[in-house]
């Protein structure tokens, strides 16, 4: 670990970039930001949460705080399991966090089978362990647990694939997420040094979604994250840095801007463009890209902007009780998102040992291969005049994710050279479709000349007319529980 100096120094590091980089730490010069055009063409991306959370395995991520919540169904679940939580703590896990099987080349392959552009891994998640080789913490999968740089080696795995990695960090959670362990005896009773896992570990009564918690005399904690993000950046050079909600905190904001300078400026040293995702108004509109996690936007809008899911409904990491959703949900989500100017991070929950559990693995390889067929009216896309039609409205706002029904009246539109992209969301059995955004004659809103319609993946399926009513497609070969996306050639 670095001691007080050797901290300070890289401080005063982080501070001489900021100061003779492009970008400054003020909104005025970090709006000067540009989006990296290979975000906005990727439209789909591999979250994961992998972590100390996957030994217990049970309901969540945040298992680790809640299982010092009193009467929690983890507090219960803890000490029928494991005993009480003085003599088995958070920490007492791991060692059992031994990723023997993990294999960055086979994920790396998976993700690169299901079709993703680009793949952000959490590098430290609210417990504050470290999920690559820090100086800065001995609580890190290098040197604990696996005792393997987890982070580091799926980097090299996927840059020999030449998918571009990000990196996310929930650290600044970590001031409040273990608190709940001071209340009770548990092994968070006490003193906490500064160097241990649980510290601060600040408790009390708190309303986490006041931006003023996190009092300004933190200032130490706040150096600390700033030390740890910064760290990332210069292990990884990651193309896109993810934050969670809580660095919406007004103390941290100095911090946050300084950061954001920071890797933007590394990022211009090395000549390649970077990205922060960030929620609610944490920065200031059209310095990074806003995420909305579970959830959509009800129409399309002008900016390029992200959601965040998981294949599983309940849970980001693994757990015994995931509840999986369907290929066809998720790609709906991705088609949804993308007609809407968006991109689509989806996550996966690997277990302890570092292997993929083979219903996600499953989800991920049927997305893949829809996106062999389809992925031309995804990839490298852009939004129409309007995202769709039909009767299906997704719900607006984070955690607004809903199964929908759809029917076979909606669709999403995409665009891309010469051509306009109508997915189908939900193909009938008998094969008949009208598109009535796309009629003919004075009063619809595409007066465009139409030269032929073709279904992707489906060959010489299918024959149209088109009237005032709308443009009518007819193809019955098409048999598919999966949206149908067909490429309507313009002339």
């Amino acid at each position: 670990m670095l001691n007080a100096a050797e901290r300070k120094a890289r401080l005063d590091e982080i501070s001489r970039v900021v100061k003779n980089g492009p970008f400054r730490d003020n909104w005025a010069s970090l709006s000067q930001w540009r989006l990296p055009e290979w975000y906005r063409n990727a439209k789909f991306g591999i979250f994961i949460h992998w972590g100390v959370y996957a030994v217990p395995a049970f309901n969540n991520e945040w298992y680790p705080r809640n299982m010092y919540v009193k009467d929690s169904p983890e507090y219960r679940h803890h000490l029928e399991t494991y005993g009480p939580h003085r003599d088995f703590g958070y920490k007492d896990f791991i060692p059992l966090f031994k990723a023997e099987k993990f294999d960055p080349d086979a994920w790396a392959a998976l993700f690169e089978e299901a079709g993703a552009r680009y793949v952000i891994p959490v590098g430290e998640h609210h417990d504050g362990f470290q999920m690559y080789k820090s100086e800065l913490s001995r609580w890190n999968a290098a040197e604990m647990g696996p005792c393997r740089d987890t982070s580091g080696e799926l980097k090299a795995a996927l840059d020999k694939r030449g998918i571009p990695m990000g990196i996310s960090s929930h650290r600044i959670e970590h001031w409040f997420f273990l608190s709940e362990g001071r209340a009770f005896d548990s092994d968070i009773r006490g003193d906490i040094p500064r160097d241990h896992l649980y510290w601060p570990s600040v408790a009390g009564e708190m309303d986490l979604n006041d931006p003023d918690i996190l009092p300004p005399d933190a200032a130490e904690y706040m150096e600390d994250w700033l030390l740890r993000c910064c760290e990332m950046v210069d292990r990884f050079s990651p193309a896109v840095f993810y934050f969670d909600w809580w660095i919406m905190q007004r103390a941290l904001g100095p911090y946050l801007k300084k950061f954001a300078a920071y890797y933007y400026n590394r990022a211009a040293e090395r000549g390649v463009p970077a990205a922060i995702n960030y929620k609610h108004e944490a920065f200031m509109f059209g310095s990074a890209v806003p995420d909305v996690e579970r959830g959509h936007f009800a129409d399309v809008k002008p900016y390029f902007w992200q959601t965040d899911t998981a294949i599983a409904a309940n849970s980001w990491c693994y757990t015994e009780q995931n509840i999986y959703k369907t290929p066809g949900e998720l790609i709906r989500v991705l088609a949804d998102v993308t007609a809407k100017n968006g991109t689509l991070l989806l996550n996966v929950g690997p277990k302890a040992d570092g292997t993929i559990f083979p219903q996600d693995t499953a989800v991920l390889r049927a997305i893949g291969a829809w996106l062999k067929v389809n992925g031309e009216a995804i990839y490298d896309t852009r939004p129409w005049r309007f995202p769709g039609e039909g009767p299906t409205r997704e719900k607006e706002g984070m955690f607004s994710e809903a199964a929908q029904s759809y029917t076979r009246e909606d669709f999403r539109f995409t665009v891309k050279g010469g051509c306009l992209y109508v997915t189908a969301m939900a193909f009938p059995r008998d094969g008949r479709i009208a598109v009535r955004s796309l009629a003919g004659g004075e009063k619809s809103p595409f007066s465009g000349f139409i030269e032929d319609v073709e279904a992707l993946g489906f060959p010489g399926a299918v024959s149209w007319t088109r009237d005032a009513e709308g443009l009518h497609i007819f193809a019955p070969r098409i048999q598919t529980d999966l949206p149908v996306c067909f490429r309507v050639t313009v002339g």
